[in-house]
């Protein structure tokens, strides 16, 4: 008996669209000889609803079809999220000018006039199927990279002030809560923006963060330190790439612009930012969210439809389970509830408040080993009255 080989992957997942059952038959087969997947639909309807379940690699689209020409299918493709990035190429008799001007347009990417050689669809579909592998590559490795140093960013946050990092988790709830309940598409830079709102604040001593948050009175030079955050942020942001618009909402969070009928997206994040941040030290103040909010809509200043949202907004009221763990017993997610210092008490080594990280519980260990800290007190957040505990935890007695 012949030994089994493996069969070979699929090059990849092609779809076709066409009235014709003829060209729907030519075109299947010769694309499975090549060691392709092909999914082939008679109507562009029926395309869409597949395309929605499953995302081709590439589409190859007749033009002329009842219910539904090319064009059509074409544009409602590209107004997806979930299918704009799909290659479309068009597979046409109509070969005017005009007729391919619509079909680029329209967002196809290519045209092969019928009647068509088979040589030219595979030339064709081999160089953007390699086209869109090359892009969501690049995509991809940017999105890390971008993902490391917002990353790295929030870490400084943490480990610069734990007092900030509460807030900026708070603002950035607050901000969710306003996105999904009026359907905004795309929020991740709205969410990003509230992440990082006060990341200029790591240059202010804490005391005048304290001061300017809670509305007390400001020297001259402290009232000046705190304007200028936004800015800082901004300008830290700038430079990394696609992070131009988040940047633009921080900088614009202390005065947003004047309100338009359509704002552009920057505009919007910073009038939420400005909502977020000035209903939080509120709260933060201790004074009610109802009578927050209703102090807020009697400025006038806000969108009402954001102010809508929030009528129901509480902030979330978490549960912890207080415990003095040895260092090796810590875990990321665990709270400190108290500050570390070495033995001697002469070095702060993480503030009271801190979210342990891998980083953070790294830091610990190491000064555990050369500055004899061995207790941490921790707040370990409880879940459906359960307390989280990735291994067993040894309580020490205080």
């Amino acid at each position: 008996m012949p030994p089994l080989t493996e069969q070979a992957p699929p090059l990849g997942n092609i779809m076709i669209v066409d009235d014709n059952p003829h060209n729907l038959k030519l075109m299947e087969d010769m694309l499975r000889q090549q060691r392709y997947e092909v999914l082939s639909f008679p109507r562009g309807r029926l395309a869409l609803a597949a395309a929605d379940q499953e995302p081709p690699d590439l589409i190859l689209l007749d033009i002329n079809m009842p219910e539904m020409n090319g064009y059509e299918v074409c544009e409602r493709l590209k107004a997806s999220t979930r299918l704009s990035d799909i290659p479309v190429i068009f597979l046409s008799a109509l070969n005017a000018t005009e007729d391919k001007v619509k079909g680029f347009r329209s967002g196809g990417v290519d045209y092969i006039s019928k009647p068509f050689q088979f040589e030219e669809v595979q030339a064709r579909v081999e160089t953007h199927l390699k086209l869109r592998r090359a892009q969501q590559a690049e995509h991809d490795l940017l999105e890390r990279t971008l993902n490391g140093a917002v990353s790295t960013l929030w870490e400084s946050v943490q480990l610069t002030s734990p007092t900030l990092a509460a807030r900026c988790r708070t603002i950035r709830n607050i901000v969710l809560w306003i996105t999904e309940r009026m359907v905004i598409r795309d929020p991740w830079q709205y969410e990003l923006a509230a992440t990082l709102c006060l990341l200029g604040c790591i240059a202010l001593p804490d005391d005048v963060f304290e001061k300017a948050y809670t509305d007390q009175d400001l020297s001259p030079d402290e009232e000046q330190m705190f304007r200028a955050h936004p800015e800082t942020a901004a300008r830290l942001l700038s430079n990394i790439p696609r992070l131009e618009e988040v940047a633009e909402m921080i900088r614009m969070q202390q005065r947003p612009p004047a309100k338009l009928p359509v704002m552009p997206p920057s505009a919007q994040g910073a009038y939420m930012l400005h909502l977020a941040l000035e209903l939080d030290r509120r709260i933060y103040r201790g004074v009610a969210p109802r009578d927050a909010l209703a102090q807020l809509r009697s400025w006038g200043r806000f969108d009402d439809r954001m102010l809508d949202t929030l009528q129901s907004y509480s902030p979330r009221q978490a549960e912890f389970e207080l415990r003095r763990l040895q260092i090796r017993d810590v875990r990321p997610g665990m709270i400190l509830d108290e500050d570390v210092l070495s033995k001697d008490g002469n070095l702060l080594i993480l503030k009271a408040g801190t979210v342990l990280t891998e980083t953070w519980i790294e830091r610990l260990e190491n000064f555990a080993r050369v500055r004899s800290v061995e207790l941490a007190r921790v707040r370990i957040p409880r879940v459906a009255g359960i307390v989280k505990s990735p291994a067993p935890v040894h309580s020490v007695s205080e």
